[in-house]
């Protein structure tokens, strides 16, 4: 298993990167190093965006052709293939979970920093037990109990990290209608917003809310993750997840309008204190 924040998926990025910069060095194109390793362009082209695993003969076999001579060099970039190659914990529960989504929680379990808005329910880090299971079942009504519970089991487990001393960042906006739909009923609506003004006080969490009286905002256009890394090679990271796949941003031209946008919403959203009492607000009325 990982230790938190050193997810696989991270790994592989980071060891692609390094492959990437080591045949640019040399001035070697991707066939030219696809035909060293008995592969094709684009072979290197996925092993360089870290969307493949790793074999260690290949990444041997490059690091010479490279020119990566010094044993130093070699065993730390070796060594990061056993790591990328190391099953998340959440692969254990790749029955439940879309493949396009296992990418996301590799994704999050290295970063440092979440950014998220969310319209239509509340952030999957921030929900509890209960209303978790109820979101799942909309979306799924023929999943049986067993695959309901290891989903909401897994969802648990990707929050013990925010919660922890020396955990992640998280920094949600989330819209006022995720707060007023009410989902799996009253009790269950009432738990979740307890829930939130409780996780609001810990020291790594920050809530807003984007209240109705603002009118069109910044970010109009749905939800989104904006993840951050440790890895000062490692860019953020864009998450817009879809009702059948996700797409992932990482170029700096696709990353700066929702960057933008989010500052922008953070502005116009309620302040921490300003969320409390929305959500006392809509408590009492419930």
């Amino acid at each position: 298993m990982d230790p938190p924040g050193s997810g696989s998926t991270v790994r592989r990025i980071m060891l692609g990167a390094s492959l990437r910069r080591l045949r640019e060095n040399v001035g070697l194109e991707r066939d030219a190093a696809g035909f060293h390793i008995r592969a094709s362009a684009s072979k290197i082209s996925r092993m360089e965006l870290g969307r493949v695993g790793f074999k260690t003969r290949d990444v041997e076999d490059l690091l010479t052709l490279y020119g990566v001579s010094d044993n130093a060099e070699r065993r730390a970039l070796l060594e990061m293939v056993r790591e990328a190659n190391t099953p998340g914990w959440w692969h254990k529960y790749s029955d439940v979970l879309p493949g396009w989504f296992t990418t996301y929680v590799g994704l999050e379990e290295a970063a440092t920093l979440i950014r998220t808005y969310e319209v239509q329910f509340v952030p999957g880090l921030l929900q509890t037990a209960n209303y978790a299971r109820a979101v799942y079942r909309l979306g799924n009504p023929d999943a049986t109990p067993e695959d309901v519970e290891r989903r909401v089991r897994s969802r648990l487990q990707r929050q013990q990290r925010f919660t922890q001393k020396d955990g992640p960042r998280l920094w949600a906006v989330i819209d006022e209608a995720a707060l007023r739909r009410i989902i799996g009923g009253t009790e269950i609506m009432a738990e979740q917003l307890q829930h939130l003004l409780h996780v609001a006080t810990l020291p790594h969490i920050t809530i807003q809310v984007m209240p109705f009286k603002y009118g069109s905002h910044a970010a109009e256009g749905g939800a989104f993750s904006i993840l951050r890394f440790p890895e000062s090679d490692l860019s953020d990271v864009v998450y817009v997840e879809q009702l059948w796949g996700a797409l992932y941003l990482d170029k700096r031209e696709d990353i700066d309008p929702y960057l933008t946008a989010m500052d922008q919403l953070c502005v116009e959203s309620t302040t921490p204190g300003g969320t409390v009492e929305l959500i006392d607000a809509h408590l009492r009325k419930m």
